[in-house]
């Protein structure tokens, strides 16, 4: 290819800018992975503060990750790269059309943007340092949230649908590491086994 084939080519590509660490990351890195994106992953070294840089502020001005662009879009927050990505690429499903079952998704959705990241997730960054808090209100959240999903799964494959959806996918990195901020997973063996059909997904990457 010639040097301005080579720069269109790479200015198209998706581009995920990462923290290897994050679960929020880990849900777009695995919604890219099985849907067959290829993408360039462009870590951010937050020790070195490149979150609060100027050019990472420019692309999402709270200073987090993940951030996705893909052409002329960037896009920030975990949620709503893996929808845009389902929505786009997905061809219907990962993210079903029928209204009831689209509804039936997003709860999921939110769930992993409220209890999991209350609960499992905050747990885990407390007990690393990475962040303060209360760890014992956290592993609470933390197994509360868990018994629900266990309680839910427990008639089912996946969370809705029949199939795995994005719902699967944003909920599965944090809960996946429960462990790492002490929250045992071996009392919820629907939400174990629910791990192990994610991780047979043709595409899955690991956390």
């Amino acid at each position: 290819m010639t040097p301005r084939i080579v720069a269109a080519w790479y200015a198209r590509m998706i581009a995920l800018y990462d923290i290897p660490n994050s679960g929020n990351c880990a849900k777009v890195r695995l919604m890219l992975s099985l849907l067959g994106l290829e993408h360039e992953l462009r870590p951010i070294d937050y020790v070195k503060g490149e979150l609060a840089s100027p050019a990472h502020r420019a692309r999402n001005p709270f200073g987090q990750v993940p951030v996705l662009v893909d052409g002329d879009l960037t896009l920030r927050d975990s949620q709503a790269i893996c929808l845009y990505l389902a929505k786009r690429y997905g061809k219907g499903g990962w993210l079903p059309e029928d209204a009831p079952a689209f509804g039936r998704v997003m709860q999921w959705v939110s769930f992993s943007a409220n209890e999991i990241a209350n609960g499992p997730s905050r747990a885990r960054g407390i007990k690393a340092g990475r962040i303060a808090g209360d760890l014992g209100a956290a592993q609470a959240l933390a197994l509360r949230a868990l018994g629900l999903m266990d309680q839910h799964l427990a008639a089912r494959l996946w969370l809705e649908t029949g199939r795995a959806t994005v719902a699967d996918v944003v909920c599965y990195p944090y809960t996946k590491v429960a462990a790492e901020g002490d929250v045992p997973l071996d009392r919820f063996a629907n939400v174990t086994a629910w791990h192990g059909r994610v991780e047979a997904l043709p595409g899955f990457v690991a956390f």
